[in-house]
């Protein structure tokens, strides 16, 4: 079973993209960020054209995530623990599979710059909302992937060049020991899981050519459960997608599991 996440960047201006994607590589689940609509905006009869059925939350321009999945799903949208956040920023699937289920979210954390603002403030709350809600679902015991756009570089090997990112709030000291805490849950980098090589990297940005000269980071991420880890298959990154015309500046990462 290949479970994928990809921040598009805005669904209607990627379709085209997507619909190779799902075509190309045939994900049984895809994890979407930034989709930038509201959810009677979503390109539907494209993308159940090409197979797929869909679980939005929207908002109108900004964020927005989903989940396109073959499979019947549970859906729940929204991360608990702030009933006053509107930001459309998580979506949770339960997806039945023979024997057992698998529990799937889209996540887009905040990005939080610049540091010393409210946003800052909200990207760690949002990661305190997040590992309350996820130290219960691992509770479950289930099959578990938290995929999605983190807006978090973990470590070094995770970017081309780490002092051009000292002072981000991707890269700050308090961002990494949230997310460091939230795999001390006991969850597992997937793509960690299978590679510790330097220069995977799943965003570049658009000015001063930083596709050309691979001046990347990564901050797509696919989090798993020890159930889930117990299944991984492969990891890959499919970085090619950057070089499309008009392209995201992310590329989707995907996951293989031996899942019936």
């Amino acid at each position: 079973m290949r479970i994928a996440t990809w921040n598009v960047n805005s669904i209607r201006q990627r379709l085209e993209h997507l619909l190779f994607y799902l075509k190309e590589f045939a994900p049984d689940v895809l994890c979407l960020q930034e989709t930038k609509c509201l959810d009677d905006a979503f390109p539907r009869l494209e993308v159940e054209a090409a197979g797929y059925n869909i679980a939005t939350h929207g908002q109108k321009a900004f964020n927005g995530v989903a989940i396109l999945y073959r499979r019947p799903i549970e859906v729940t949208r929204g991360l608990p623990g702030d009933d006053e956040d509107i930001q459309a920023r998580y979506i949770e699937a339960i997806i039945s599979v023979p024997g057992s289920v698998l529990r799937v979210a889209s996540i887009y954390a905040p990005n939080g710059n610049p540091p010393e603002s409210s946003k800052y403030a909200y990207k760690l709350a949002f990661m305190d909302r997040l590992l309350v809600h996820v130290r219960r679902l691992l509770a479950l015991e289930e099959p578990l992937i938290l995929a999605g756009d983190y807006n978090v570089i973990p470590e070094n090997a995770d970017v081309h060049n780490p002092e051009l990112w000292l002072g981000d709030a991707l890269f700050l000291p308090s961002t990494r020991a949230k997310y460091r805490a939230l795999i001390n849950l006991g969850l597992t980098d997937g793509l960690r899981a299978v590679s510790d090589a330097e220069g995977l990297y799943t965003f570049w940005d658009y000015q001063a050519g930083a596709w050309a000269r691979n001046n990347g980071i990564r901050i797509d991420h696919l989090l798993l459960s020890p159930q889930a880890v117990d299944r991984l298959r492969n990891v890959a990154i499919d970085r090619d997608m950057r070089g499309r015309d008009r392209p995201s500046d992310h590329v989707p990462i995907r996951v293989d599991l031996d899942l019936a």
